[in-house]
């Protein structure tokens, strides 16, 4: 539909959380670093945070692209927080190729004798990624801490990164959680993006479907940051619908009156 009319090889707004579209802010930039820099460096325990539709999964996706390009990393990507414990021990091992435990026993000696393979092998990091990990129980939390356990004399044998919302950081303030707070290495919070950095995100995304940078004006921009104040998903949302509109009016061009149009339609305003 709209995809021929401007001239797009690919939908440059899907929410998808794509590695390959990556735009980083300062805030994105930091949070990526945070998180290469942790696990490469094998310092064991990470924590990211951010308001939900900032971009926290696509740079857990970013990470993931490196690990297995770049460093043969090992990993393990839960999305799923909300298992009783057996469950979620054997999402970890199936991920890592490992057997399916029948106890909690079971999967800590697998999991443990597999690290120890990997470290003498100098294969790794073994990683397990937790998203929407503000849905985690007190009860998964603290199966998490032991897991930090598995580790030699002189570094981690398993990395953990834990992503979600501002409450995972607020559960990790209370006091039967201290032990688990105290092992957190790095920890970034992601914000929103500024005016620059929306203008940034909307022209890379044009481009990288082969569009017109400049499809949306000056003006269509600042609307847009207004409506939204910044946030990736958000803006993927209202500049779908604007190019939908701006196709069934025959506009090369999406301006600030097409803006206003969608945000009021979809109540982003």
């Amino acid at each position: 539909m709209f995809e021929e009319f401007y001239g797009f090889t690919r939908e440059p707004f899907s929410v998808t959380p794509d590695p390959d579209i990556l735009y980083l802010s300062d805030t994105h930039r930091e949070a990526l670093a945070h998180l290469i820099y942790g696990v490469e460096s094998r310092k064991g325990f990470i924590v990211l945070t951010g308001e939900i539709g900032l971009g926290k999964t696509t740079m857990l996706n970013a990470l993931l692209k490196r690990l297995h390009h770049s460093t043969k990393g090992i990993t393990a990507f839960i999305f799923n927080t909300t298992l009783p414990v057996m469950d979620f021990f054997q999402l970890i091992a199936d991920d890592l190729g490992l057997h399916k435990p029948h106890s909690k026993a079971e999967f800590l000696l697998t999991l443990n004798n597999f690290l120890i393979v990997c470290h003498a092998k100098a294969q790794g990091p073994v990683v397990i990624i937790v998203d929407e990990a503000h849905n985690l129980t007190r009860e998964l939390l603290e199966e998490i801490r032991q897991l930090l356990n598995l580790e030699t004399h002189t570094e981690k044998l398993l990395q953990i990164v834990l992503s979600g919302q501002p409450e995972l950081w607020e559960t990790l303030q209370r006091p039967d959680l201290r032990q688990l707070k105290q092992r957190i290495v790095l920890r970034h919070h992601i914000k929103p993006f500024n005016l620059k950095d929306t203008e940034g995100y909307i022209r890379t995304r044009l481009k990288f479907a082969r569009g017109n940078p400049d499809l949306f004006n000056k003006r269509a921009i600042r609307k847009i940051y207004r409506c939204l104040g910044g946030i990736p998903r958000l803006i993927n949302i209202i500049c779908t619908h604007a190019l939908i509109l701006g196709y069934a009016a025959d506009q090369l061009i999406i301006g600030s009156d097409i803006i206003k149009q969608v945000a009021k339609d979809q109540e982003l305003s």
